[in-house]
Formats: C-alpha cells, sequence, structure tokens
C-alpha cells in the first residue's frame, strides 16, 4: 500500500507502509553497510596536521581576520554607516558613532568616525558580506594568514579598534608604494 504525500517544495514523494521482512528488520545488510565503509577508512592516508611545525596549506580565497584600513596619510576609512553591521548575518558588529573634533582632522577623513568598532569573533562566520557592504572599502578580511589568536575567554575574541585598526608604519608603507607606482 502506498501513500502518497507532499514536500514543502511542492514535489510528490511516494511513501511505502510494506511489512519488511526477517532479514530486513535485523538490519544486518545496514550494518555490514556500515562496517564496510569505516573498513575503507581504516587504510586511507590521514589529513592530520601537526600545527606548529606543520602549517596547512590554504586556499586561494582565503579569508582572515578582520581589519580596518587606514589612507596614505593614515586616517581611518571608516564613516560609521553601520552597512557593514545591516549586512552581517550573524549580527557580529556593533559599533558607535561620534562626530570628529577640529583637532582630530588627522586621525578621521569625514566628520563623522565608529568611536567604538566591535566585532564579536565567535559569532562571525566570515562571510565577508561586511567587506561588500561598505562604500569606504574600510573594512576587509585580510589576504595575510592571519588567523584569529585561541583564547580560552570569551571577551578575548571580542576585537575591538585596538585590535583592528591597520598599524600606522603598514598605512604609511602603502601609500609610499602607490606613490612610488603612478611615478
Amino acid at each position: 500500500m502506498a501513500i502518497e504525500t507532499i514536500s514543502l517544495s511542492g514535489r510528490k514523494k511516494e511513501v511505502s507502509n510494506k511489512k519488511m521482512s526477517f532479514w530486513e528488520s535485523l538490519y544486518l545488510v545496514a550494518i555490514v553497510k556500515g562496517l564496510m565503509i569505516t573498513i575503507r577508512h581504516l587504510f586511507t592516508r590521514k589529513v592530520t596536521v601537526k600545527y606548529p611545525e606543520q602549517v596547512r596549506e590554504r586556499s586561494a580565497v582565503y579569508r582572515g581576520q578582520h581589519m580596518l584600513k587606514r589612507d596614505e596619510q593614515g586616517r581611518e576609512n571608516c564613516t560609521a554607516c553601520g552597512l557593514c553591521a545591516l549586512s552581517c548575518p550573524a549580527e557580529a558588529i556593533t559599533m558607535t558613532a561620534a562626530e570628529r573634533k577640529p583637532d582630530e582632522k588627522h586621525l578621521y577623513r569625514e566628520e563623522k568616525y565608529a568611536s567604538v568598532y566591535e566585532i564579536n569573533m565567535l559569532r562571525c562566520i566570515f562571510c565577508g558580506l561586511c567587506e561588500e557592504a561598505c562604500p569606504k572599502d574600510a573594512i576587509y578580511l585580510t589576504e595575510s594568514k592571519v588567523l584569529v589568536p585561541a583564547s580560552g575567554k570569551r571577551e578575548d575574541f571580542i576585537f575591538g579598534k585596538d585590535k583592528l585598526v591597520m598599524p600606522l608604519e603598514m598605512a604609511l608603507a602603502n601609500g609610499k608604494k602607490k606613490k612610488d607606482a603612478s611615478l
């Protein structure tokens, strides 16, 4: 006796209520199939990497730790528009906007800046949507092999501006490279 049911996708599935035979009710065939898979994997090469001594090869599209960019003069690119926080599916980004004071023109490009910018790395899924949503190209996932460091405390995984902002030396070096390339 067959019963037709309709799935959520709209496709029909035929379900059978036939009585199982004695051998089917013992599940011996299913157990033997499972054991064969296990035995087959016993003789394959292990993929374990002995981490500090060996470093695993990363993909060409690897996305590393987040970084907030600076321009050639060392000023932060972020204008606290909040688009990165809105686009984050894991809701891992929080920020607070503030107005730039006249004596802070050397620190921030625009009149508005992110006084608090935090990413909860325990929630982040490294999807890169924050990077795509940013109109000022302020945040990006590093292409370098920088990993999020391990820790035993949850508080260590909330990265503030102290861990996210690009080092000043790197920003000035990038500006110098661009200037030399244009000459």
